[in-house]
Protein backbone atom coordinates (compact mmCIF):
# COMPACT_ATOMS: atom_id res chain seq x y z
CA UNK A 1 0.00 0.00 0.00
CA UNK A 2 1.19 3.43 -1.15
CA UNK A 3 0.17 6.38 1.10
CA UNK A 4 -0.01 9.46 -1.45
CA UNK A 5 -1.76 11.54 1.01
CA UNK A 6 -1.83 11.54 4.77
CA UNK A 7 -4.26 12.13 7.09
CA UNK A 8 -3.98 13.59 10.82
CA UNK A 9 -5.04 10.93 12.89
CA UNK A 10 -7.79 11.96 15.01
CA UNK A 11 -8.16 12.18 18.51
CA UNK A 12 -10.64 10.57 20.68
CA UNK A 13 -13.22 12.38 20.86
CA UNK A 14 -14.47 11.07 24.38
CA UNK A 15 -12.24 12.90 26.08
CA UNK A 16 -12.45 13.49 30.12
CA UNK A 17 -13.21 17.21 29.88
CA UNK A 18 -16.07 16.40 27.45
CA UNK A 19 -17.42 13.56 29.48
CA UNK A 20 -17.22 15.50 32.87
CA UNK A 21 -19.60 18.77 30.80
CA UNK A 22 -21.91 16.13 29.81
CA UNK A 23 -22.33 14.45 32.52
CA UNK A 24 -23.11 17.96 34.62
CA UNK A 25 -25.31 19.00 31.41
CA UNK A 26 -27.37 15.43 32.22
CA UNK A 27 -27.52 15.84 36.13
CA UNK A 28 -28.57 19.53 35.44
CA UNK A 29 -31.32 18.15 33.45
CA UNK A 30 -32.59 15.90 35.76
CA UNK A 31 -32.27 18.16 38.71
CA UNK A 32 -33.60 21.06 36.63
CA UNK A 33 -36.47 19.96 34.18
CA UNK A 34 -37.60 22.16 31.73
CA UNK A 35 -36.33 25.01 33.23
CA UNK A 36 -32.76 23.77 33.01
CA UNK A 37 -33.87 23.15 29.17
CA UNK A 38 -34.80 27.12 28.84
CA UNK A 39 -31.45 28.04 30.21
CA UNK A 40 -29.44 25.91 27.82
CA UNK A 41 -31.54 27.36 24.63
CA UNK A 42 -30.72 30.75 25.96
CA UNK A 43 -27.08 30.41 26.50
CA UNK A 44 -26.24 28.27 23.59
CA UNK A 45 -28.84 29.18 20.71
CA UNK A 46 -30.25 32.07 21.76
CA UNK A 47 -33.62 30.90 21.69
CA UNK A 48 -35.51 32.72 24.83
CA UNK A 49 -38.79 30.16 24.22
CA UNK A 50 -41.09 29.49 26.87
CA UNK A 51 -43.02 26.52 25.71
CA UNK A 52 -40.54 23.58 24.30
CA UNK A 53 -43.32 22.00 22.44
CA UNK A 54 -44.07 23.45 18.90
CA UNK A 55 -47.61 24.09 18.13
CA UNK A 56 -49.79 23.64 15.42
CA UNK A 57 -49.92 26.90 14.01
CA UNK A 58 -46.11 27.08 14.15
CA UNK A 59 -46.18 23.89 11.84
CA UNK A 60 -48.62 25.43 9.68
CA UNK A 61 -46.82 28.46 9.55
CA UNK A 62 -43.58 26.58 8.37
CA UNK A 63 -45.62 25.15 5.24
CA UNK A 64 -46.46 28.49 4.27
CA UNK A 65 -43.01 28.96 4.36
CA UNK A 66 -42.23 26.29 1.84
CA UNK A 67 -42.41 26.47 -2.26
CA UNK A 68 -44.89 24.11 -4.19
CA UNK A 69 -41.25 22.33 -5.72
CA UNK A 70 -39.59 21.92 -1.75
CA UNK A 71 -42.96 20.16 -0.51
CA UNK A 72 -42.85 18.40 -3.77
CA UNK A 73 -39.68 17.09 -3.07
CA UNK A 74 -40.07 16.21 0.18
CA UNK A 75 -42.93 14.00 -0.72
CA UNK A 76 -41.20 12.23 -3.47
CA UNK A 77 -38.15 11.41 -1.20
CA UNK A 78 -40.68 10.30 1.88
CA UNK A 79 -42.28 8.16 -0.67
CA UNK A 80 -38.64 5.77 -0.97
CA UNK A 81 -37.97 5.92 1.85
CA UNK A 82 -41.02 4.59 3.25
CA UNK A 83 -41.23 2.21 0.69
CA UNK A 84 -37.72 0.71 1.28
CA UNK A 85 -38.76 1.12 5.16
CA UNK A 86 -41.76 -1.48 4.63
CA UNK A 87 -40.11 -3.29 2.48
CA UNK A 88 -37.55 -4.37 5.00
CA UNK A 89 -40.12 -4.42 7.49
CA UNK A 90 -41.76 -7.68 5.58
CA UNK A 91 -38.53 -9.52 5.31
CA UNK A 92 -38.94 -9.57 9.67
CA UNK A 93 -41.19 -12.07 10.38
CA UNK A 94 -42.82 -13.38 13.80
CA UNK A 95 -42.19 -17.60 14.48
CA UNK A 96 -45.27 -19.14 15.79
CA UNK A 97 -45.08 -22.73 17.56
CA UNK A 98 -41.86 -24.18 16.59
CA UNK A 99 -41.44 -27.65 18.13
CA UNK A 100 -38.30 -29.32 19.09
CA UNK A 101 -39.56 -31.73 21.03
CA UNK A 102 -43.17 -33.07 21.45
CA UNK A 103 -45.31 -31.06 23.28
CA UNK A 104 -42.90 -27.80 23.58
CA UNK A 105 -44.12 -25.10 21.18
CA UNK A 106 -41.30 -22.05 21.19
CA UNK A 107 -42.11 -18.51 19.06
CA UNK A 108 -41.26 -15.18 18.89
CA UNK A 109 -43.47 -11.72 18.45
CA UNK A 110 -42.12 -8.71 16.84
CA UNK A 111 -42.91 -5.85 18.62
CA UNK A 112 -42.36 -2.09 18.21
CA UNK A 113 -41.61 -0.15 21.03
CA UNK A 114 -43.94 2.29 23.01
CA UNK A 115 -41.95 5.73 21.88
CA UNK A 116 -39.02 7.05 20.70
CA UNK A 117 -37.37 10.21 19.88
CA UNK A 118 -36.11 11.15 16.89
CA UNK A 119 -32.89 13.38 16.95
CA UNK A 120 -32.50 15.95 14.13
CA UNK A 121 -28.98 18.20 13.92
CA UNK A 122 -29.04 21.71 13.30
CA UNK A 123 -25.89 22.64 13.27
CA UNK A 124 -24.55 25.06 10.06
CA UNK A 125 -27.11 23.30 7.95
CA UNK A 126 -30.55 22.51 8.09
CA UNK A 127 -30.21 18.74 7.98
CA UNK A 128 -34.06 18.37 6.82
CA UNK A 129 -33.47 14.73 5.02
CA UNK A 130 -32.81 13.29 8.58
CA UNK A 131 -36.30 14.21 9.77
CA UNK A 132 -37.15 11.94 7.09
CA UNK A 133 -34.86 9.03 7.69
CA UNK A 134 -35.62 8.72 11.50
CA UNK A 135 -39.59 9.31 11.92
CA UNK A 136 -40.18 7.35 8.61
CA UNK A 137 -38.92 3.94 9.78
CA UNK A 138 -40.04 4.28 13.15
CA UNK A 139 -43.28 5.20 12.00
CA UNK A 140 -43.68 2.34 9.41
CA UNK A 141 -42.47 0.12 12.57
CA UNK A 142 -45.87 1.27 14.35
CA UNK A 143 -43.78 3.11 17.13
CA UNK A 144 -46.88 4.78 18.90
CA UNK A 145 -45.35 8.19 20.16
CA UNK A 146 -42.87 9.36 17.69
CA UNK A 147 -41.47 12.67 18.82
CA UNK A 148 -38.57 14.84 17.51
CA UNK A 149 -36.59 17.48 18.07
CA UNK A 150 -34.44 19.68 17.09
CA UNK A 151 -32.17 23.14 17.90
CA UNK A 152 -33.57 26.39 17.23
CA UNK A 153 -31.57 28.12 14.22
CA UNK A 154 -29.76 30.69 16.28
CA UNK A 155 -31.03 33.74 17.01
CA UNK A 156 -34.51 32.57 16.84
CA UNK A 157 -37.53 30.44 18.69
CA UNK A 158 -37.67 28.59 16.07
CA UNK A 159 -36.40 25.25 14.27
CA UNK A 160 -35.51 25.97 10.76
CA UNK A 161 -39.01 25.69 8.76
CA UNK A 162 -37.94 22.85 6.46
CA UNK A 163 -36.69 20.75 9.24
CA UNK A 164 -40.38 21.45 10.95
CA UNK A 165 -41.99 20.77 8.02
CA UNK A 166 -40.28 17.75 7.19
CA UNK A 167 -40.60 16.17 10.92
CA UNK A 168 -44.34 16.65 9.82
CA UNK A 169 -44.46 15.02 7.03
CA UNK A 170 -43.13 12.35 8.22
CA UNK A 171 -45.29 11.48 10.90
CA UNK A 172 -44.01 12.72 13.96
CA UNK A 173 -46.36 13.47 16.87
CA UNK A 174 -44.58 15.68 18.82
CA UNK A 175 -41.68 18.00 18.24
CA UNK A 176 -39.86 19.76 20.22
CA UNK A 177 -37.50 22.73 20.53
CA UNK A 178 -34.30 21.76 22.12
CA UNK A 179 -31.19 20.25 20.68
CA UNK A 180 -27.70 19.24 22.63
CA UNK A 181 -27.12 17.00 24.95
CA UNK A 182 -29.72 18.53 26.94
CA UNK A 183 -32.30 16.91 24.72
CA UNK A 184 -30.89 13.59 24.74
CA UNK A 185 -31.24 13.82 28.65
CA UNK A 186 -34.57 15.64 28.84
CA UNK A 187 -35.61 12.46 26.36
CA UNK A 188 -34.36 9.75 28.45
CA UNK A 189 -35.10 11.04 31.74
CA UNK A 190 -38.14 13.13 31.33
CA UNK A 191 -38.99 16.72 32.44
CA UNK A 192 -42.39 18.45 33.41
CA UNK A 193 -42.88 18.77 29.76
CA UNK A 194 -41.06 15.99 27.88
CA UNK A 195 -41.97 12.24 28.74
CA UNK A 196 -39.08 9.92 28.38
CA UNK A 197 -39.01 7.77 25.46
CA UNK A 198 -37.71 4.25 25.25
CA UNK A 199 -35.17 4.83 22.21
CA UNK A 200 -33.43 7.86 20.89
CA UNK A 201 -31.97 7.53 17.42
CA UNK A 202 -30.21 10.38 15.29
CA UNK A 203 -26.95 11.67 14.67
CA UNK A 204 -25.23 14.96 16.12
CA UNK A 205 -22.22 16.55 17.66
CA UNK A 206 -19.50 15.18 20.15
CA UNK A 207 -21.59 16.46 22.90
CA UNK A 208 -25.03 14.50 21.71
CA UNK A 209 -22.85 11.59 20.97
CA UNK A 210 -21.22 11.28 24.47
CA UNK A 211 -24.94 12.31 26.22
CA UNK A 212 -26.07 8.85 24.18
CA UNK A 213 -23.28 6.76 25.27
CA UNK A 214 -23.74 8.39 29.00
CA UNK A 215 -27.31 7.73 28.65
CA UNK A 216 -27.87 4.24 27.41
CA UNK A 217 -29.22 1.56 29.58
CA UNK A 218 -31.75 3.91 30.90
CA UNK A 219 -32.88 4.70 27.17
CA UNK A 220 -32.13 2.68 24.43
CA UNK A 221 -30.11 4.43 21.24
CA UNK A 222 -29.09 3.63 17.50
CA UNK A 223 -25.37 3.59 18.39
CA UNK A 224 -23.07 6.21 18.95
CA UNK A 225 -21.80 8.07 15.86
CA UNK A 226 -18.79 10.54 15.06
CA UNK A 227 -17.61 12.57 12.48
CA UNK A 228 -19.06 11.67 8.60
CA UNK A 229 -17.19 9.51 6.67
CA UNK A 230 -16.47 7.93 3.10
CA UNK A 231 -14.25 5.43 1.52
CA UNK A 232 -13.96 4.96 -2.39
CA UNK A 233 -12.12 1.67 -4.10
CA UNK A 234 -11.54 2.73 -7.55
CA UNK A 235 -9.55 1.02 -10.59
CA UNK A 236 -8.90 3.87 -12.52
CA UNK A 237 -12.05 2.93 -14.77
CA UNK A 238 -14.49 6.20 -13.93
CA UNK A 239 -13.83 9.52 -13.81
CA UNK A 240 -11.73 11.43 -11.51
CA UNK A 241 -14.02 14.63 -11.39
CA UNK A 242 -16.89 12.43 -10.38
CA UNK A 243 -14.57 10.74 -7.24
CA UNK A 244 -13.54 14.06 -6.61
CA UNK A 245 -16.86 15.68 -6.00
CA UNK A 246 -17.67 12.70 -4.18
CA UNK A 247 -14.75 13.35 -1.55
CA UNK A 248 -15.62 16.91 -1.24
CA UNK A 249 -19.84 15.90 -0.72
CA UNK A 250 -18.48 14.43 2.43
CA UNK A 251 -15.93 16.87 3.41
CA UNK A 252 -18.23 19.49 3.39
CA UNK A 253 -19.94 18.11 6.49
CA UNK A 254 -17.59 19.43 8.93
CA UNK A 255 -14.27 20.53 9.47
CA UNK A 256 -13.40 16.90 10.43
CA UNK A 257 -15.32 14.78 8.10
CA UNK A 258 -13.18 12.28 6.31
CA UNK A 259 -13.08 11.60 2.73
CA UNK A 260 -10.39 8.35 1.19
CA UNK A 261 -9.86 7.46 -1.73
CA UNK A 262 -7.73 4.00 -2.24
CA UNK A 263 -7.25 3.45 -5.68
CA UNK A 264 -5.58 0.42 -7.52
CA UNK A 265 -4.41 2.81 -10.12
CA UNK A 266 -2.04 5.55 -9.27
CA UNK A 267 -2.06 7.87 -12.02
CA UNK A 268 -5.77 7.63 -11.59
CA UNK A 269 -5.16 8.70 -7.95
CA UNK A 270 -3.52 11.98 -8.35
CA UNK A 271 -5.97 12.45 -11.55
CA UNK A 272 -8.50 12.95 -8.32
CA UNK A 273 -6.41 14.77 -5.92
CA UNK A 274 -6.14 17.29 -9.00
CA UNK A 275 -9.59 17.79 -9.54
CA UNK A 276 -10.57 18.00 -5.60
CA UNK A 277 -8.46 21.30 -5.63
CA UNK A 278 -10.64 22.49 -9.08
CA UNK A 279 -13.26 22.24 -7.54
CA UNK A 280 -12.25 23.46 -4.13
CA UNK A 281 -11.67 26.76 -6.05
CA UNK A 282 -15.39 27.24 -7.06
CA UNK A 283 -17.49 24.93 -4.26
CA UNK A 284 -19.41 27.17 -2.11
CA UNK A 285 -18.63 25.46 1.33
CA UNK A 286 -14.97 25.34 0.32
CA UNK A 287 -13.87 27.08 3.75
CA UNK A 288 -15.57 23.68 5.67
CA UNK A 289 -14.25 21.72 2.72
CA UNK A 290 -10.84 22.40 2.61
CA UNK A 291 -9.96 22.11 6.05
CA UNK A 292 -11.49 18.80 6.25
CA UNK A 293 -9.63 17.37 3.25
CA UNK A 294 -6.49 18.64 3.68
CA UNK A 295 -6.71 17.77 7.41
CA UNK A 296 -8.24 14.34 6.96
CA UNK A 297 -8.21 13.58 3.31
CA UNK A 298 -6.50 10.40 2.58
CA UNK A 299 -5.67 8.99 -0.92
CA UNK A 300 -3.34 5.37 -1.21
CA UNK A 301 -2.80 3.35 -4.06
CA UNK A 302 -3.18 -0.40 -3.20
CA UNK A 303 -0.71 -3.01 -5.13
CA UNK A 304 -4.32 -4.42 -6.52
CA UNK A 305 -8.11 -4.61 -5.69
CA UNK A 306 -7.62 -7.78 -2.85
CA UNK A 307 -5.80 -5.52 -0.99
CA UNK A 308 -7.93 -2.18 -1.13
CA UNK A 309 -10.91 -4.64 -0.32
CA UNK A 310 -8.92 -5.92 2.75
CA UNK A 311 -8.29 -2.06 3.79
CA UNK A 312 -12.36 -1.42 3.27
CA UNK A 313 -13.14 -4.01 5.38
CA UNK A 314 -10.50 -3.56 8.57
CA UNK A 315 -11.28 0.78 8.14
CA UNK A 316 -15.23 -0.42 8.07
CA UNK A 317 -16.59 3.05 6.90
CA UNK A 318 -19.93 4.82 7.22
CA UNK A 319 -19.80 5.24 3.56
CA UNK A 320 -18.23 2.57 0.86
CA UNK A 321 -18.52 3.32 -2.61
CA UNK A 322 -16.98 0.85 -5.11
CA UNK A 323 -15.94 2.72 -8.39
CA UNK A 324 -15.16 -0.32 -10.19
CA UNK A 325 -15.97 -1.77 -13.33
CA UNK A 326 -16.57 -5.04 -11.97
CA UNK A 327 -18.36 -3.37 -8.57
CA UNK A 328 -21.03 -6.23 -8.24
CA UNK A 329 -18.16 -8.94 -7.78
CA UNK A 330 -16.23 -7.22 -5.56
CA UNK A 331 -19.24 -6.52 -3.14
CA UNK A 332 -19.27 -9.87 -2.25
CA UNK A 333 -15.88 -9.71 -0.31
CA UNK A 334 -17.12 -6.72 1.48
CA UNK A 335 -18.97 -7.24 4.81
CA UNK A 336 -17.67 -4.48 6.72
CA UNK A 337 -19.60 -0.82 5.87
CA UNK A 338 -22.57 1.09 7.03
CA UNK A 339 -24.08 1.27 3.11
CA UNK A 340 -23.03 0.63 0.38
CA UNK A 341 -22.89 2.15 -3.50
CA UNK A 342 -21.95 0.45 -5.99
CA UNK A 343 -20.49 1.64 -9.61
CA UNK A 344 -19.61 5.53 -10.66
CA UNK A 345 -23.83 5.50 -10.95
CA UNK A 346 -24.39 5.46 -7.79
CA UNK A 347 -23.57 8.61 -5.51
CA UNK A 348 -23.23 8.21 -1.89
CA UNK A 349 -25.04 11.37 -1.78
CA UNK A 350 -28.20 9.47 -3.38
CA UNK A 351 -28.01 8.02 -0.60
CA UNK A 352 -28.13 10.95 1.67
CA UNK A 353 -31.52 12.22 0.10
CA UNK A 354 -33.55 10.67 -1.81
CA UNK A 355 -33.13 6.64 -3.12
CA UNK A 356 -34.28 5.30 -0.34
CA UNK A 357 -31.73 3.36 2.06
CA UNK A 358 -31.54 5.04 5.58
CA UNK A 359 -28.27 7.62 5.89
CA UNK A 360 -28.21 7.60 9.70
CA UNK A 361 -25.29 5.14 9.88
CA UNK A 362 -22.11 3.68 12.17
CA UNK A 363 -18.96 5.50 12.07
CA UNK A 364 -15.59 5.17 13.13
CA UNK A 365 -15.89 1.37 12.92
CA UNK A 366 -18.79 0.89 14.43
CA UNK A 367 -20.23 -1.05 11.12
CA UNK A 368 -17.94 -3.79 12.64
CA UNK A 369 -20.68 -4.67 14.54
CA UNK A 370 -23.62 -3.09 13.52
CA UNK A 371 -25.80 -1.54 10.38
CA UNK A 372 -27.35 1.74 10.44
CA UNK A 373 -30.81 2.77 11.63
CA UNK A 374 -33.88 0.81 9.66
CA UNK A 375 -37.19 -0.18 10.52
CA UNK A 376 -35.27 -3.09 13.01
CA UNK A 377 -33.95 -0.09 15.26
CA UNK A 378 -37.41 0.38 16.47
CA UNK A 379 -38.76 -3.49 16.81
CA UNK A 380 -38.04 -5.86 19.48
CA UNK A 381 -38.06 -9.48 19.60
CA UNK A 382 -39.48 -11.05 22.02
CA UNK A 383 -39.47 -14.99 23.34
CA UNK A 384 -43.12 -16.94 24.57
CA UNK A 385 -43.07 -20.51 25.08
CA UNK A 386 -45.60 -23.12 26.07
CA UNK A 387 -46.02 -26.71 26.78
CA UNK A 388 -48.40 -29.72 27.11
CA UNK A 389 -48.32 -31.57 30.88
CA UNK A 390 -46.65 -34.52 29.82
CA UNK A 391 -43.99 -32.64 28.33
CA UNK A 392 -43.42 -30.31 31.17
CA UNK A 393 -43.00 -34.23 33.16
CA UNK A 394 -40.75 -34.80 30.19
CA UNK A 395 -38.58 -32.21 30.68
CA UNK A 396 -38.36 -31.66 34.25
CA UNK A 397 -36.07 -33.89 35.37
CA UNK A 398 -33.41 -32.57 32.93
CA UNK A 399 -33.54 -28.90 34.26
CA UNK A 400 -33.89 -29.90 37.56
CA UNK A 401 -30.31 -31.82 37.51
CA UNK A 402 -28.94 -28.90 35.58
CA UNK A 403 -30.40 -26.83 37.99
CA UNK A 404 -28.68 -28.23 40.96
CA UNK A 405 -25.03 -28.53 38.94
CA UNK A 406 -25.22 -24.61 39.49
CA UNK A 407 -26.29 -25.15 43.18
CA UNK A 408 -29.47 -23.36 42.28
CA UNK A 409 -32.08 -25.92 44.36
CA UNK A 410 -34.84 -23.40 44.05
CA UNK A 411 -34.91 -23.83 40.35
CA UNK A 412 -34.71 -27.35 40.51
CA UNK A 413 -37.66 -27.71 42.96
CA UNK A 414 -39.48 -25.44 40.82
CA UNK A 415 -39.06 -27.92 37.44
CA UNK A 416 -40.31 -30.98 40.04
CA UNK A 417 -43.28 -29.31 40.68
CA UNK A 418 -44.43 -29.70 37.35
CA UNK A 419 -43.42 -33.75 37.47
Amino acid sequence: MKIIKESKKRTSEDTRALQDTVRGIIDKVCAGGDAALREYNQKFDGCDRSHLRVSREEIEAAYARMTEQEIADLKEALGNIEAFARAQRATVSELTDFSPKPGIFLGHRILPVTSCCCYVPGGGYPLYSTALMLITPARVAGVKRVAACAPAVKGTTQIHYKTLVAMDMAGADEIYVVGGAQAIAAFAYGTEEIAPVDVIVGPGNAFVAEAKRQCYGQVGIDFVAGPSEVLVLADGSGDSRTVAADLLAQSEHAPNAKGILVSTDEKFARDVIRAVEEELKVLSTAEIARQSWETYGEVAVAEDLDEAIALANEYAPEHLELNLANAKEAAEKLFNYGSLFLGENTAEVFGDYASGTNHTLPTIRAARYTGGVWVGTFLKTCTYQWMTPEAAKTIAPLVARMARGEGLEGHARAAEERQ
